[in-house]
């Protein structure tokens, strides 16, 4: 629109100085004029191009009077005005050229008069460039909050640490240069590299060398403290720092620290052609704020890798072991843990063989107040203690003492029930020494379908000074069962209205429809009517373990009548069923 205006102008101005010679109406114009002669003497002009020229007076010189790039324009103008054939327009008239006089962005047009003088009008464009500046650095705004939310999406979308070192190299290499490589702390003397070059294709691979090696690197990847981007000189940087397959030369090459959550989570080495502009102030700043967000992510996904990786071993470590028959005895066990847990919690089971092939060997199931990881360090700390302990499970109120005396000695205020199992082979059948500290007494199933309760009674461990338990002794013919469970079973709610409890009845009712099955199949049965009656309600950890007779007599040592003799109880812990 300025242009065709300047055209009308310089028009009019044309046909006026025709007629009444220099003095045109355009010294009037509001905006600035200069009238320059073919050989760049300034002849005329107005008031506006004296006040933005003040050196532009009728007389000097335009190199002298004007910005080096409008003497540049008229001299290439007026050559092109005497070299044109007649009737021919000049070549360049009525183009226009920019240049800056001081702070301001000048636009000159110009306007061939029949005399060879050039007309100059120039127009400010100072305020569009500004708002043009401005609209940019809004847009540019605009785009890096896009990439750095995009980032942030994309980075939290996945705490695998090699997804997330991928995704940093793909979108640094997309957003910040032609391509990226993300180095991690080294490990064993390797540096585990991800490179992501031009096309977006990841490569992944262990670097044995020296970080000392790329100037920077070995303090990105430190960390601490704090160190800001590094220039790279490609020509010094080794091969193995350029992405494969990368296609022409370096650039320019730089590198920032991945900060991390109190570690430091690698480095960021971004690398461009050599065709391209180095990187701004803008673009270090915008890749500092890239590299803090993706350490972030870096960091939390190893430190996570880190605690799943020992919680995998912890919970290896306390979750209840798969049993399996011992000494021609039947070990079944079944472990579901509470919706408010993990996958361990309060409840537990073990079975430990005897050193001989004629030694009992002991169950043991107990039930720790609370859930969770807590509950699951003392089920450890109790299983552990047990197991050190072997040698006096002879004598079980013995064992429970001792172990009492270790859970009080600890800085745990929780306490635990448990009943202890010792079973040996007794010809055809199983002996059993039962005792219950402060846990629901066992439960005989018997061959003929009847259920008994174990006469054992005892009090809590960790509580009091000193445990005091009965012990009771059984046998189990072939094809009966004895079952040990917590009161995460009996106490488990649902049914109809999902507030009662199942209760030990329902209990004794389902075991008396599984006299004579395996002890395998009677904890299948107990634990699948327990989860239909809970259904998708809450429940308690629940834990069983069954031990039986088989149905036929195992040969060998365990069943050979020159096995150990039990040993003999105090008149106060001997009660039979």
């Amino acid at each position: 629109m300025e242009s065709s205006l300047c055209s009308q102008s310089t028009a009019g101005a044309d046909a006026d100085t025709g007629a009444r010679g220099v003095g045109g109406t355009w010294r009037g114009a509001p905006q600035p004029v200069l009238v320059v002669s073919p050989a760049g003497t300034v002849r005329e002009a107005n008031e506006s191009a004296a006040a933005l020229l003040p050196s532009a007076v009728p007389g000097a010189s335009l190199p002298a009077a004007a910005p080096a790039w409008l003497p540049l324009a008229h001299q290439r103008l007026t050559a092109s005005a005497e070299t044109a054939s007649p009737g021919d327009s000049p070549d360049g008239a009525g183009e226009s050229v920019r240049g800056e006089a001081g702070d301001r962005l000048l636009e000159a047009y110009p306007s061939l008069r029949d005399d060879g003088a050039v007309v100059w009008w120039l127009t400010d464009l100072t305020d569009r460039r500004r708002a043009e500046e401005a609209e940019e650095a809004v847009r540019l705004e605009r785009l890096r909050t896009e990439f750095l939310a995009e980032a942030s999406n994309q980075l939290l979308a996945s705490l695998n640490p090699r997804r997330s070192m991928e995704v940093t190299a793909q979108l640094a290499a997309r957003h910040l240069a032609d391509a990226a490589v993300v180095v991690a702390p080294a490990l064993d003397g390797r540096l585990p590299m991800t490179y992501c070059g031009p096309g977006g294709r990841i490569t992944r691979q262990d670097v044995h060398a020296d970080a000392g090696s790329v100037p920077g690197l070995s303090e990105a990847l430190q960390g601490f403290p704090p160190v800001p981007s590094r220039w790279i000189d490609p020509a010094a940087a080794p091969e193995w720092v350029v992405p494969p397959g990368f296609g022409g030369p370096v650039g320019s090459m730089a590198v920032t620290p991945l900060p991390g959550h109190g570690v430091p989570a690698g480095a960021l080495i971004l690398v461009r052609r050599s065709d391209r502009a180095s990187f701004s102030e803008s673009e270090e700043t915008l890749a500092r704020i890239f590299a803090a967000r993706a350490g972030a992510a870096m960091s939390a996904a190893r430190l996570y890798a880190e605690q799943s990786a020992i919680s995998r071993v912890l919970m290896r470590e306390l979750l209840p072991p798969s049993l399996r028959p011992l000494r021609g005895i039947e070990f079944a066990g079944g472990y579901r843990p509470s919706d408010d847990s993990e996958r361990i919690g309060g409840d537990f089971y073990n079975v430990h063989p005897g050193t001989g092939g004629d030694e009992e060997c002991l169950a043991v199931l107990g039930d720790v107040c609370g859930k969770g990881l807590e509950a699951a360090a003392l089920t450890g700390k109790i299983r552990n203690t047990v197991h050190a302990l072997l040698p006096l499970a002879t004598d079980h109120v013995r064992l429970l003492n001792l172990l009492n005396g270790a859970l009080l000695g600890s800085r745990s205020n929780r306490f635990a029930t448990l009943v202890l199992a010792s079973a040996v082979r007794s010809g055809a059948g199983v002996r059993l020494r039962l005792t219950s500290a402060g846990h629901p007494a066992p439960l005989i199933v018997r061959a003929a379908g009847r259920v008994e309760e174990a006469t054992t009674r005892g009090c809590l461990v960790g509580v009091l000074p000193e445990v005091h338990a009965s012990t009771a002794v059984t046998e189990l013919a072939p094809g009966e069962t004895c079952l040990l469970y917590t009161d995460g079973i009996t106490e488990a709610r649902g049914g109809p209205f999902g507030d009662e409890m199942f209760g030990e009845q329902r209990l004794r009712e389902a075991l008396a429809e599984c006299a004579g099955m395996p002890a395998e199949a009677v904890v299948e049965r107990v634990q699948m009517l327990a989860a239909e009656w809970v259904g998708p309600g809450r429940h308690d950890d629940m834990a069983v373990v069954a031990i039986g007779a088989p149905r036929r007599q195992h040969p060998g040592p365990a069943a050979s009548p020159a096995r150990r003799a039990l040993p003999d109880l105090p008149p106060q812990e001997r009660h039979p069923v």
